[in-house]
């Protein structure tokens, strides 16, 4: 699995390739891009690969009124399911559109209220689920029962395969003005975990951080859900060797998820910041301290599963300053770390004393 500038899609595309068995991926990361580039990334990927697009994010600047008014009828007709989530101003250089493509496998479309919400792909020994850019049906509804009925809509979508929410290994869960009501969000996820007796098996891996959407929605998430067809598949917690468990300071997700096929492992890890192993936040006010102790603690969770940087597929930089766009690159450069494809986008993150935060995926083929 390589790292490459792809030509084909212009600079600052990057793509990552993994071969399993009879099926191969693609991770495509354009940095900067817009969603008009995502029919070009489709069509290269027809072309080139003869891939399909089963999901993707896009992380962009706020929007005025018509633009959200055309990104709305932009994801009302696209037929490929697409997170997109807005930052503050002075964001236009930030952010990037990720897209991800498989090949020679059985894709079928998820559709609710006739908008494709998701893909079910049916790999070799699990059908793998992606959901995304799901939000509630009425914007207009308190922010609570946004949040609930969005849960309500994941199970939804699941059930058009037969699967339900304990197949949920990953969420990704972006809450407009998120320190004005996280504490709510919490009561309402948590409550709903209960419910569905998650808590009783595997807590999913989860990034929860502010950012507004075209919508007008209270949140906009996206999942990733696993149903294994082999004896040999398995989705479990991975705890994060320098951090303590969420689940300690009221937060309901793991810090990272493994999900183990015999040809294919991948490790999610949550969205993870500058928090110490008491759960209190470190290096207040110093965003490039704070951005070194996220990549140590990412690094160790990585190496915990016999992974590393050079693994990585997948991942997003959250900073809470526009002015700190650059903070994650002049950290990897000075570490020693690998060049990442890693679209860098601005947001609020869950504590207002926390500058940035890093979610990664890492994927290794098992040979």
């Amino acid at each position: 699995m390589s790292l490459c500038c792809d030509a084909g899609m212009g600079a600052g595309v990057y793509v990552r390739e993994i071969a399993r068995e009879g099926m191969t991926e693609r991770f495509i990361t354009s940095l900067g891009a817009t969603p008009a580039k995502l029919p070009a990334v489709q069509e290269c990927l027809a072309e080139r690969a003869e891939a399909v697009v089963v999901g993707g994010e896009y992380f962009g600047p706020s929007l005025s009124g018509v633009e959200q008014d055309q990104a709305q009828t932009w994801l009302a007709q696209t037929a490929t399911p697409l997170t997109w989530v807005q930052g503050g101003p002075g964001t236009e250089r930030l952010g990037g559109l990720y897209a991800h493509g498989v090949t020679a496998a059985c894709v079928t479309p998820l559709v609710l209220e006739g908008h494709v919400v998701g893909t079910a792909v049916e790999g070799p020994y699990a059908t793998e689920v992606r959901l995304s850019g799901l939000y509630a049906r009425d914007v207009t509804a308190p922010r609570e029962v946004q949040a609930r009925a969005t849960f309500e809509l994941m199970e939804e979508a699941l059930a058009l395969v037969g699967m339900d929410f304990g197949h949920v290994v990953r969420t990704w869960l972006f809450l407009d003005d998120i320190l004005d009501w996280y504490g709510e969000f919490n009561h309402v996820r948590t409550t709903f975990f209960h419910e569905r007796g998650v808590f009783d098996h595997l807590v999913p891996a989860s990034t929860g951080i502010g950012g507004s959407n075209p919508a007008g929605a209270a949140m906009m998430t996206g999942v990733y859900a696993v149903r294994g067809k082999h004896p040999e598949v398995c989705a479990q917690a991975v705890p994060s060797p320098l951090q303590c468990p969420a689940l300690e300071y009221g937060s309901s997700f793991s810090r990272a998820v493994e999900v183990a096929m015999p040809d294919l492992k991948r490790l999610l890890i949550s969205g993870t910041a500058s928090i110490e192993p008491g759960g209190r936040t470190e290096h207040v006010g110093e965003v490039l301290a704070q951005t070194g102790l996220t990549c140590e603690v990412v690094a160790a969770i990585l190496e915990s599963r016999g992974m590393g940087w050079e693994d990585v597929t997948r991942a997003t930089a959250y900073v809470r300053h526009a002015s700190d766009a650059g903070v994650f690159e002049e950290h990897r450069a000075a570490s020693g770390m690998p060049p990442l494809p890693v679209i860098v986008a601005h947001n609020v993150i869950c504590r207002d004393d926390l500058l940035f935060e890093l979610e990664v995926d890492a994927t290794q083929a098992v040979r």
